[in-house]
């Protein structure tokens, strides 16, 4: 049932906790994990002219480490990964990765609100990426 699981990445104790259900699915499931970092292409217009290689160096380094540290977890626990970096609006990018390489679920971490908070929470990319979605959505709450 799920061949391809999609984990996307920002490296934040929000992957991390969402990495852990991908990971038991996975393993149930002989699956692969394709932790995926967008980079939001949103900084890198909002940045000066003069800054932007800087601003893109700065999301690279971000991407190498969130993705080092998906696959490193992944083989350690002798699941398949198939890392990916791609350049984008996030929830457009997830979704679009989701199509071409045939996921069958996606797990996303998310803090988890309610009341206020929630309601300012709506244009979050785990929100959209549900709405849009053609696919299973895991959303894991993650505790403050």
């Amino acid at each position: 049932m799920y061949d391809d699981i999609l984990l996307p990445t920002d490296g934040s104790s929000a992957t991390t906790e969402a990495l852990d259900h991908a990971l038991t699915i996975a393993a149930d499931k002989d699956a692969t994990v394709h932790p995926l970092y967008i980079v939001d292409k949103r900084h890198l217009r909002a940045a000066d002219d003069d800054t932007t290689e800087e601003v893109r160096r700065s999301l690279e380094e971000e991407a190498t480490h969130a993705l080092d540290d998906a696959r490193v977890r992944i083989e350690d626990e002798g699941v398949t990964p198939e890392t990916a970096r791609r350049e984008g609006i996030p929830h457009r990018a997830i979704l679009g990765y989701a199509e071409e390489a045939d996921i069958d679920l996606i797990v996303m971490g998310t803090h988890g609100k309610n009341g206020r908070e929630r309601l300012a929470q709506l244009g979050s990319t785990t929100e959209r990426v549900v709405k849009n979605a053609d696919l299973p959505v895991l959303v894991v709450e993650i505790g403050d």
